[in-house]
């Protein structure tokens, strides 16, 4: 039984998001090139390779914030390669950023909200954003902040708004760039612990990590990019063995879960 019908088998059998061919380059250098995958209903995707591998830049595709030189992304059966941000935003795709971008001088509570109103497919009423901003936060462990400047915030209370402005868009799909990064132990472990929750929740997920304890313990697969090329595809337990990986990623990390 290969990958796909062992994935298939335990219920995840249709395919949500997917790319096929995809490639960018930015002058000569292709930063993403003929890279195909497949993202099923209710999974957690791993993607991870060292810096410079074309993680962030795949993400930007699916997001909109870049066009892919060629290729083509399916969303839910429809092609949305090109389409702008807000757009994809609104068909249900979400992503966070490695570096979080909040409103600086708006509150938390405030923050949430524009997601809720600008981000979600149907148009809500204020009080209905509000609301379900409230709930987020509180979900998040942030209602204490929600009237707090997001300037005022830690780092670890930064990642939170961030996903919680991304889950405010109501997502199908939640692009996760690097949200346990820098983070310590406990606060990685809790938020892992908050990732297998929005799982469960029924939202799927493809998550960029560099803290391998983490991400090894997520994924229900994962796919190893490097200079801009897939070079692996498997079960975590696959891809720890696979001595192409070692040798182009985890062999090179002294100390993997310190990074």
């Amino acid at each position: 039984m290969n990958n796909v019908q062992a994935f298939q088998k335990a219920g995840h059998s249709s395919v949500i998001l997917s790319g096929t061919g995809l490639a960018k380059f930015f002058g000569g250098l292709a930063a993403v090139s003929n890279v195909d995958f497949k993202l099923y209903e209710n999974e957690i995707l791993g993607l991870i390779g060292p810096n410079g591998a074309g993680k962030t830049t795949l993400f930007n595709l699916l997001a909109g914030v870049l066009k892919p030189n060629h290729g083509v992304i399916d969303f839910d059966k429809e092609h949305i390669q090109g389409l702008r941000p807000d757009m994809i935003c609104k068909k249900g795709i979400a992503r966070t950023f490695q570096i979080t971008k909040p409103f600086l001088e708006m509150s938390v509570l405030e923050n949430v909200m524009v997601g809720s109103y600008f981000g979600s497919p149907g148009r809500r009423l204020l009080k209905e954003c509000q609301k379900q901003s409230e709930d987020m936060l509180s979900t998040l462990g942030l209602a204490d902040k929600r009237k707090a400047l997001a300037s005022q915030l830690n780092l670890v209370e930064r990642k939170r708004l961030e996903l919680a402005r991304a889950l405010s868009t109501s997502p199908i799909v939640l692009l996760l760039d690097e949200v346990i990064a820098g983070l310590n132990p406990t606060e990685a472990m809790e938020m892992v612990a908050l990732i297998r929750k929005i799982q469960e929740g029924g939202i799927t997920i493809l998550m960029i990590e560099h803290v391998m304890k983490a991400i090894m313990g997520l994924s229900d697969r994962i796919i190893v990019l490097n200079h801009g090329y897939k070079i692996a595809e498997g079960t975590p337990d696959e891809i720890v063995t696979s001595p192409l990986v070692i040798e182009a990623y985890l062999g090179g990390m002294a100390d993997a879960d310190s990074k």
